[in-house]
């Protein structure tokens, strides 16, 4: 057996024993978590003045899915919420990205807009809900509204830094053998920082799913911030937790999404 291949086949063994251990790991953290939300609900079905709430205890919470998908409202729920969540990522990544490498490869136009964008930036997504309602037409509107100003920011300023860190003695080069703009965007800048704004994209994700559900709150009647709030006023407190571990399950699966991307293009830009 040659030295390569058994240096292949340790590296590959490396590779699985800390896939298996990290899976380990993942499963005990899970488990520690659901155990002390047993225990959680444990006392509070026990305790005569919080017995009210027993619903927000894991038995009860697992035995209230099967109900939900049955009658769809998990679906109806989930669908709704990522459409809102899908455009306002689209209008967030079309309008993020330009300004980033506005700001990356402007001077002027960074100092112009640093200040404004910060002061933006600072202001909470759903501070803009009374705004928004007057200015758009739909409930739903206005929540892809809030939803995109939150996630605007993260992919804006990700493209920025991406673009800092590009030698400028690549666009010199480009320019010397002829490049146009159009070149130095699609050949030097955008595979130069995708590793940038895919990390962006991912931060906005999580900021724009943690405005999704307040924004759902008030006025629609779908989507899983409406699921939560109709639960909380109907006092179907199984239902209200099922929904809350949703929501935990869909963003961890959406966030674990794009880490797969993120390690991908780690590894495409090493080699």
């Amino acid at each position: 057996m040659s030295i390569a291949s058994t240096s292949t086949e340790v590296a590959t063994s490396s590779r699985l024993k800390s896939a298996g251990r990290s899976l380990f790991n993942g499963l005990v953290g899970l488990g520690v978590l659901l155990v002390l939300w047993w225990i959680g609900g444990y006392l509070i079905e026990n305790n005569p003045n919080t017995t009210n709430f027993a619903g927000f205890g894991p038995v009860q919470t697992f035995k209230a899915f099967p109900r939900l998908i049955a009658d769809g409202t998990i679906q109806r729920a989930v669908s709704s919420s990522a459409y809102r969540l899908g455009i306002a990522l689209l209008i967030a990544i079309a309008a993020g990205i330009p300004i980033g490498i506005l700001l990356g490869r402007s001077k002027t136009f960074r100092e112009l807009s640093n200040a404004p964008f910060q002061l933006l930036r600072m202001i909470s997504p759903l501070s803009w809900e009374p705004i928004a309602v007057i200015v758009f037409l739909t409930w739903n509107q206005a929540i892809i509204f809030l939803l995109a100003i939150a996630a605007v920011w993260p992919v804006a300023f990700a493209t920025a830094a991406g673009l800092a860190k590009v030698d400028p003695a690549w666009f010199k080069v480009a320019r010397n053998l002829g490049a146009n703009p159009w070149h130095m965007l699609t050949q030097i800048i955008l595979p130069a920082i995708a590793f940038d704004i895919m990390t962006g994209i991912r931060l906005a994700l999580g900021v724009a799913w943690i405005v999704l559900v307040p924004a759902e709150f008030l006025g629609v009647t779908s989507g899983l911030g409406y699921s939560i709030a109709d639960a909380r006023e109907t006092l179907s407190y199984d239902y209200l937790a099922a929904m809350v571990l949703v929501i935990g399950i869909f963003g961890y699966i959406l966030d674990s999404a794009f880490s797969f991307s993120l390690r991908y293009l780690s590894w495409h830009r090493a080699g």
